[in-house]
This record gives C-alpha cells, sequence and structure tokens, in this order.
C-alpha cells in the first residue's frame, strides 16, 4: 500500500489513494500508523476517495482512532495530493467532507503547489449546534469553571466544535493540562478542540491549539478560522487575520459570513507498507 507524508505548518498527516475502507478496521489503522515511535508517526490519516456528491471525498482518522469531519490543514495537503497525482488537475474542484463540501482553490506557479486557499464556509454560533449544553444562542465571553478556576471562553463550530480562550501570554500557558481540562468538560457532549489566542494587534494572533483526538499540535487550520473569527466576535480585530502558528502563518478573511483561509501545504516523504 503506497502512502504519503505531509503536513500543514506542522500539523502532518499520512495519506493513502489506495485503500478501501471496507477492508480495515480504520481506528486501529490510524493509532497504529501515527504512533511515532512505533509507526510513521503523524497528527491523523487521511483517506483520498470517490464521491457522489463531488469531485472527490476526504475521510480523516485522528491518531487515537476517532473520525474527523473536517481539518483545514488537512484539506491543504488533501488538495495539494490530488492536484499533484493527477486525479484532478484543475486549480478548483470540490471536495467532499464530513462537514459539507468545501472549495480549495489552489495557487500553482511554474506547477508547483504555492498556496492553498479553501473556502471554509460559514461559522456556526447557536449553542446546540456547536454541541454545547445551556440556554439557546450564541457563546461569547461566557465563563466556564475549569479545575476550580473561571475562564472566559467563546465557542463555535467550524466545521468542527471549538472553544477559544484569549490570554496575555500564550508562553505562560499549560496548553496540556488546560486543553485537556476543557476538551473532556461535561459542558461539551461530544468534546471540543480548544484554541489559546493572544491577540498582538487587530490584524495579527498567535494561536496554539489542544487538538480533540489529537492532543497537542502545531497548527490547526480549522481551529485558526474559528480563532479569528472569535477574535472579531470580541472585538479584538478585524475580519482578516493573520494567524501566527508554530511554524508559519495563515491568512484567514472573514466575508460575508464565510471564512477563506490561505497557507502551505508540504511534501515530506512516500513510501509503501504491507498492511
Amino acid at each position: 500500500m503506497k502512502f504519503q507524508k505531509m503536513h500543514g505548518l506542522g500539523n502532518d498527516f499520512i495519506l493513502f489513494n489506495e485503500l478501501d475502507p471496507l477492508k480495515f478496521d480504520l481506528p486501529k489503522l490510524a493509532i497504529r500508523l501515527c504512533d511515532r515511535h512505533q509507526g510513521i508517526g503523524a497528527d491523523g490519516i487521511i483517506l483520498i476517495l470517490p464521491s457522489e456528491v463531488a469531485d472527490v471525498k476526504m475521510r480523516i482518522i485522528n491518531s487515537d482512532g476517532s473520525e474527523a469531519n473536517m481539518c483545514g490543514n488537512g484539506i491543504r495537503c488533501f488538495a495539494k495530493y490530488v492536484y499533484d497525482n493527477h486525479i484532478n488537475t484543475a486549480k478548483s474542484f470540490t471536495i467532499e467532507t464530513g462537514a459539507g463540501v468545501m472549495i480549495p482553490e489552489l495557487i500553482v506557479e511554474d506547477g508547483k503547489v504555492l498556496f492553498v486557499k479553501v473556502n471554509m464556509g460559514a461559522p456556526v454560533l447557536e449553542r446546540a449546534l456547536i454541541p454545547m449544553s445551556g440556554p439557546a444562542g450564541s457563546v461569547i465571553r461566557e465563563p466556564l469553571v475549569v479545575a476550580g478556576k473561571e475562564l472566559k471562553i467563546t465557542s463555535l463550530l467550524m466545521g468542527v466544535p471549538h472553544t477559544m480562550v484569549f490570554v496575555d501570554n500564550l508562553d505562560i500557558v499549560d496548553i496540556i493540562a488546560v486543553g485537556r481540562q476543557i476538551e473532556t468538560h461535561p459542558a461539551f457532549p461530544e468534546k471540543t478542540n480548544v484554541n489559546f489566542v493572544e491577540v498582538i494587534n487587530d490584524h495579527e494572533i498567535k494561536v496554539r491549539t489542544w487538538e480533540r483526538g489529537a492532543g497537542s499540535t502545531l497548527a490547526c487550520g480549522t481551529g485558526s478560522c474559528a480563532s479569528a473569527v472569535a477574535a472579531s466576535l470580541n472585538g479584538k480585530t478585524g475580519k482578516e487575520v493573520t494567524v501566527h502558528l508554530t511554524l508559519g502563518d495563515l491568512l484567514i478573511e472573514w466575508i460575508d459570513n464565510v471564512v477563506y483561509m490561505t497557507g502551505t501545504a508540504d511534501h515530506v516523504f512516500e513510501g509503501e507498507l504491507e498492511l
């Protein structure tokens, strides 16, 4: 079975184009292959599949075996893979995901994909749809008690649930401990991704993410989108924001209630497995 290892700003994936999902236990496969000591090592595996509603279909299984409806960094890697491997050589095509049909736009120069811009759809602010327990309405700067301490959170659905905590200094935040506690808080029946956001100015933020199903990651595309939306909703930035992540930047634009994400995707290596 051939595979390619790719990453979007350090958020890394193992991509398969020939893997029949009906022939494998995907959760067990993902756990084994994503192991960074006894496997290939990744935050998840991505399957390229045929689609009945779009040009191509993407499935993502996290490193803990859970399936994600959507992944911003993953979809950029997916789009580059599809283009580079001549599955679809259009500069824009449709991708079926668990969060709906997404439309990437590839910025190509001399046959090389430099950036991928993705229409990520509209953020969903209604509490019940995130989902989060509590009264109807949006969740903006709402108190949440975590380990005996009250935090102010903003939560929304950006394909997958995200919760943002604004902090003064990311360097002193215990992302693992606090992130895990918020992820599994009883208020979130399906758990939540957690983004810690430091505002630099009205058009730049820094984000670090505790990802549901993967833990602390170097980058999260949907988390960057959700963080940019949350920063705007809280009056901290405008609607065009550069998100600084550990290994690089994403440009997030919130236009007419549609979020656009632009960033890189990189091929690391390829190989073969006996499964």
